[in-house]
């Protein structure tokens, strides 16, 4: 009796068959494109369309080519209600996402400023520094000082000194930055300053895989800290107590990041959108010095369209895409031309939104359909220039026209206290250990002067600013008063002097 299989057999085959069967599927697919070559390629049939004998024909062409048309508008409406129904959408997100971005940062403020600034919510900066230190941006140094701060800290009437900061040297020509110090330094001492960037976080863990991809001696190095830390606690000795230094300024001139190198440390948030610090910090440096970061000066709406696109916070998005294009407008028409086309490697334009549209599909923003996106172009394009990726420079004035505010008496107090001789040797230090750009590659700007600022004592400012015709206009929220707000309205009120003819000293208070 023949044994039973236990299981079934299996299906493998030797090397020397499967290769063989290989070789007999190559060889007949071989013989199908060889035939299949020979042959040639069959034209497609055309359609016969109707005989000439068929009854009714004229009818029937006719009602093929209507449905044909049909068919035709069909497909360009269901086109155009699919683009409509995106457009829609892209609105409403666009709205829920500011809304919530608006509520989100009322609490997080209200929050973030009782916990942090809890006891100093009730005085002023003004009031409780010993020293003010007033940012500029060395690319426009006389559009970024406020007179009214200026004024306020002069005419105080106590022993406050205001110190001017230079910073982002690195970013204009190095003759130009030797001018400007010379200008500025004989109303305010003045210190020449570049931050570190890409400083280390202390919860940052991965930022040490990125370290071979970037120059850190180039980005994380700062100038003039060591001098500016110098020259604060060589006048806190001659005060003999623990001072406190205020920083103030317009939006993005680099305040905390001022902080940050000189605790070498990223103690206060930094980025390239305007109004990140929106709470007043206390940084305490050593026990004899501690720095106050504070939120920025809000620029006075009847400003001129382009010290509005500098100093002031633009709400971007799609809700207002048309006024950040505005403000790109208002920007280049202050610069030269010439050299804006050189800078962008961009053919001639006529206008803004030529030069975007160029820009949009040089660099890939396109929206559906191959269409330049102009609004997200104006966005980045005006991140580059309050940021640090443009180089652009303003020259001084030909003659120092004294302000009225600032006397030789008042310039001989702001300078007393402050050795300004090793001041000086420590500047040009700084200035000679830094690489700059050449003149040719640095774009001239021509400025608009000082820029009204406007601070409220002892309230938040929030800068809601419509960009209508490159102007803004606050609207004011109508409340219901009692017999207490009244009184606090009105004590308020008697705190806000006069001090020139068109002219109102704010003095800051804080989100």
């Amino acid at each position: 009796m023949k044994r039973p299989k236990l299981r079934k057999a299996s299906k493998r085959l030797t090397c020397h068959k499967r290769y063989k069967i290989q070789k007999k599927i190559r060889e007949h697919h071989r013989k199908v494109r060889k035939e299949a070559k020979k042959r040639g390629r069959k034209k497609p049939r055309k359609d016969p369309g109707v005989p000439g004998a068929a009854p009714f024909k004229e009818a029937l062409l006719r009602e093929a080519e209507l449905r044909k048309q049909r068919l035709e508008e069909l497909k360009q409406k269901q086109k155009l209600d699919r683009q409509k129904e995106l457009e829609k959408r892209r609105k409403l997100d666009a709205k829920r996402s500011a809304v919530q971005e608006q509520t989100q940062g009322k609490e997080s403020s209200g929050k973030s400023a009782a916990k942090k600034t809890k006891k100093a919510l009730d005085k002023n900066v003004i009031e409780t520094s010993d020293v003010v230190l007033e940012v500029l941006d060395a690319r426009d140094p006389m559009g970024c000082r406020c007179p009214q701060l200026e004024q306020a800290i002069t005419c105080s009437g106590g022993e406050k000194k205001l110190l001017l900061v230079l910073n982002k040297i690195d970013l204009v020509p190095k003759e130009n930055l030797e001018k400007w110090l010379n200008y500025l330094k004989k109303e305010f001492p003045t210190v020449a300053f570049k931050s570190a960037t890409l400083l280390k976080d202390r919860n940052q863990e991965t930022f040490s895989r990125r370290r071979a991809r970037i120059d850190l001696s180039r980005h994380t190095e700062s100038f003039g800290s060591e001098c500016l830390v110098r020259l604060l606690q060589e006048y806190g000795r001659t005060q003999s107590k623990a001072i406190q230094v205020g920083i103030v300024g317009f939006p993005n001139v680099g305040k905390s990041s001022i902080i940050n190198s000189i605790k070498k440390d990223r103690v206060c948030d930094v980025g390239p959108a305007r109004g990140v610090t929106k709470s007043m910090q206390a940084v305490r440096i050593d026990k004899q010095m501690k720095i106050l970061d504070s939120p920025s000066i809000v620029a006075d709406p009847t400003s001129s369209a382009v010290t509005l696109a500098l100093r002031s916070i633009i709400h971007t998005g799609e809700l207002c895409s048309v006024n950040v294009v505005k403000a790109v407008d208002a920007i280049l028409n202050h610069c030269n031309k010439q050299q804006v086309m050189m800078f962008y490697s961009i053919p001639d334009f006529q206008n803004t939104e030529e030069l975007l549209s160029v820009l949009a599909q040089k660099r890939g923003m396109l929206k559906k359909g191959g269409v330049p996106d102009i609004e997200n172009m104006a966005e980045s394009l005006l991140c580059d220039w309050t940021g640090s990726k443009i180089s652009y420079h303003s020259e001084p004035p030909a003659s120092q026209i004294p302000l009225p505010y600032l006397t030789e008496d008042k310039i001989a107090e702001m300078q007393a206290g402050f050795n300004l001789k090793k001041l000086e040797e420590e500047n040009s230090s700084t200035v000679q250990a830094l690489k700059y750009p050449s003149p040719a590659s640095s774009i001239v700007f021509q400025s608009a002067g000082m820029t009204n600022g406007k601070i409220v004592k002892n309230k938040v400012v929030e800068e809601e600013s419509e960009w209508e015709d490159l102007e803004t206009s606050h609207e004011e929220e109508d409340f219901m008063e009692t017999a207490d707000d009244q009184d606090s309205i009105e004590e308020e009120e008697d705190n806000v002097k006069e001090v020139n003819p068109g002219f109102i000293c704010f003095l800051p208070a804080w989100p």
